[in-house]
């Protein structure tokens, strides 16, 4: 994902009550999701706001037809699904653990799992009505890119809940049962209709857009802009 901000106005704004809402577009096997997700949490935590904002994380998947694949490397994976050499794939990922690291997180690439990620997706989606969405996100993307968690098994799933205190016998069910893929599909159905073409994407208040793991500062920017357009919503 290149790192120019791509600011723009949506026609239209979308109400989130009492507080702003954030929608992110993101994939939890996508390395430049867990940077963007740090930027923006540095710019939220100076914004003097921050208790007014609503998080809302949405899916989207990078490939849909994904593998989970744990008997090889993603060194491996990547080579094999962009038909490039195996040296040509570790340095793009040497290159996004520098990056990482300069966001404050800390990547074991040579562990990771490839995975599909229509679970983890259904899982994030049974997080938000439990009231832990963005506790989940964090627990899934630590667990794919530094644990080596395997994030399409259904008890590495289960483990995760637990530890976030969500109710893991609902969880089961609705993992087992697939019921929340419609929820899932909804938010890629409105990826496409926004023009969505890679992740991570951030729509402020359905009003104005960022794409890509940008620095905080664009996101500190974006934020007070559109709290501005928000609060003038509210007054009007």
């Amino acid at each position: 994902m290149p790192l120019e901000a791509q600011l723009f106005q949506q026609p239209a704004a979308r109400s989130a009550g009492d507080k702003m809402r954030v929608e992110i577009w993101s994939d939890v096997v996508c390395p430049f999701c867990y940077i963007g997700k740090r930027n923006f949490e540095k710019a939220l935590s100076s914004f003097p706001h921050r208790d007014k904002i609503d998080i809302v994380w949405k899916s989207f998947q990078l490939d849909p037809q994904a593998e989970t694949r744990p008997d090889i490397s993603v060194y491996a994976y990547l080579a094999q699904r962009k038909n490039i050499s195996l040296a040509q794939s570790k340095q793009l990922h040497e290159h996004v653990t520098g990056m990482a690291r300069k966001a404050g997180l800390d990547y074991h690439l040579d562990k990771v799992i490839p995975a599909n990620t229509l679970k983890a997706h259904q899982m994030l989606h049974f997080a938000r009505k439990q009231g832990k969405q963005n506790e989940t996100k964090e627990a899934l993307l630590r667990a794919y890119f530094t644990g080596g968690k395997n994030i399409d098994d259904l008890s590495t799933l289960l483990q995760i809940g637990s530890d976030l205190g969500l109710d893991t016998s609902a969880l089961q069910d609705a993992l087992l049962g697939n019921t929340l893929t419609d929820e899932v599909n909804q938010d890629i159905y409105e990826a496409r209709q926004l023009g969505i073409q890679g992740v991570p994407y951030f729509l402020f208040n359905a009003q104005y857009a960022v794409s890509g793991a940008q620095p905080p500062e664009v996101f500190s920017a974006t934020l007070q802009k559109a709290f501005n357009a928000w609060k003038q919503q509210g007054t009007e």
